[in-house]
């Protein structure tokens, strides 16, 4: 007998002030057998939410329909602002292979649940490794022009979705589909400037930035990491501006080598990094190897026991600067 298939849902719902809202997405996730709901991470400013849950592919898939089936009928994108980019109210519905199963067979669970969400009248399409063209495997190209200008997107050809043909004024679109592990990761800026923290997110971001020169020639001139996507924004709840990154391979670009990265590019514009924050959920290997990073640093080339490395990170990335931060609370490994 095969050991059990465990597969990650992360829907983020553009949802972050409504408690009872929230409350029902929760129910939904929780009352189904076989999935277990490992983090909730709510922000008012982003008016966001992201759930992180895992569980055998079949209660996954369930969970994540009924969640999106109740946010479909109580949040209503027409009201809907906040400081993040979004599409819809389950803004994106990423479904991650964890133990014992492959992408390819996440990608079939992916399609499943695409069509059942268009049966609800809901547009979906699909990205990363189910994107149906390369132009869809980019969630940020799929989510350019937002809520806003999703219907006439919708009206050229290229953006017809792969699921759900019919614009919904109240749910906006869904983006669902297979991916690796992302580690979504905040650096805290001691400035209120939002433009500041912009420049910093071009400088570091894999796409980096654009420059027209004077002679009307277009530069475009890569960002200093890579695998890292990052923007710039002011949050009113913390009363500081923020880097937000999504890091789509922690093992090409580290949690440290990010936190890094912020920290030299801040300093070009008289500006510090204090801290930073994790949204959701982080891989141990990870954390570890940003704990390495830094006890190596310090001189220190015997590494202790697991659970001070572990320490030594949150020490040095400024995790509990916002919060107080619990590793065996947003390690996955400690929670599966």
């Amino acid at each position: 007998m095969g050991q059990k298939q465990i597969i990650e849902c992360i829907p983020n719902f553009s949802e972050g002030r409504n408690l009872k809202t929230l409350a029902a997405i929760t129910t939904a996730i929780k009352k189904i057998k076989g999935v277990k709901l490992l983090h909730m991470d709510r922000g008012e400013a982003a008016n966001r939410t992201v759930f992180t849950f895992a569980g055998t592919p079949d209660s996954v898939l369930e969970a994540a329909y009924q969640a999106i089936k109740v946010a479909s009928r109580l949040i209503d994108m027409r009201q809907q602002k906040g400081e993040h980019p979004r599409i819809g109210a389950t803004d994106v519905c990423p479904l991650v292979p964890i133990a014992n199963i492959s992408m390819e067979e996440v990608k079939v669970y992916a399609a499943s649940l695409g069509k059942s969400v268009g049966d609800l009248g809901i547009p979906v399409y699909l990205y990363e490794h189910s994107a149906t063209s390369p132009k869809r495997k980019n969630l940020a190209t799929i989510r350019s022009g937002e809520y806003e200008k999703l219907s006439s997107k919708m009206d050229l050809p290229e953006w017809q979705p792969d699921f759900g043909t019919t614009f919904n004024a109240k749910t906006g679109a869904t983006v669902l589909g297979a991916r690796d592990f992302l580690i979504a990761y905040n650096a805290n800026l001691n400035t209120s400037s939002a433009k500041v923290a912009n420049q910093i997110a071009r400088d570091i971001r894999t796409s980096g930035k654009v420059i027209k020169k004077e002679n009307g020639e277009v530069l475009r001139i890569s960002g200093q990491c890579k695998a890292l996507k990052a923007i710039g924004w002011y949050i009113k709840e913390y009363h500081k501006a923020q880097v937000s990154m999504n890091l789509t391979n922690f093992k090409e670009t580290g949690i440290h080598t990010a936190y890094e990265a912020c920290k030299q590019a801040a300093a070009k514009y008289d500006v510090k990094v204090t801290g930073s924050e994790l949204i959701g959920l982080i891989p141990k290997s990870a954390l570890l190897a940003a704990g390495e990073f830094y006890l190596q640093k310090e001189g220190i080339t015997s590494l202790p026991e697991e659970e001070v490395i572990l320490q030594t990170a949150v020490k040095h990335l400024g995790l509990a600067e916002l919060a107080p931060f619990e590793f065996k609370e947003r390690v996955i490994e400690y929670l599966l």
